[in-house]
């Protein structure tokens, strides 16, 4: 059986993709291959998410936002919008999800910690429970 691969994304694939890439790795590190990207790409990560990903031991400060390709969508099993009614280059061929939280760009380490928390929960809640992790390795 293959690894179910899921693409987190957002517009600038800066804060809340590379968060939620970052917290399924840690989380399930061998269930899914995880990819992330933006609809428009910044130049480069916020240093606030390394910061708080880096407190639960992971270092990713060598990630470099990246622009999600039709390649992407069309190959992902789950795809989760991190922010809702992005322009995609392509209509995803898996299971479309769009999750809603707030754009912490100008935010510290400290006000991002929530953030970091709340995705966590929904990681645990949507790809973790195998009851609701449809398609997710059991």
């Amino acid at each position: 059986m293959s690894t179910p691969t899921v693409l987190f994304l957002c517009q600038h694939n800066a804060v809340r993709s590379q968060l939620g890439a970052a917290l399924l790795e840690i989380l399930a590190p061998d269930d899914y291959t995880i990819i992330s990207g933006g609809t428009t790409p910044a130049d480069t990560m916020n240093p606030a998410i390394a910061a708080t990903i880096a407190e639960l031991g992971p270092d990713i400060t060598d990630r470099t936002p990246r622009t999600v390709t039709a390649q992407d969508l069309a190959t992902a099993d789950i795809v989760i919008a991190m922010k809702p009614g992005l322009a995609l280059p392509a209509t995803p061929a898996g299971r479309f999800l769009e999750w809603s939280f707030p754009d912490p760009t100008d935010w510290t380490p400290k006000n991002v910690r929530p953030l970091r928390d709340s995705v966590t929960a929904r990681i645990q809640e949507t790809l973790l429970a195998p009851s609701l992790a449809e398609g997710a390795p059991g």
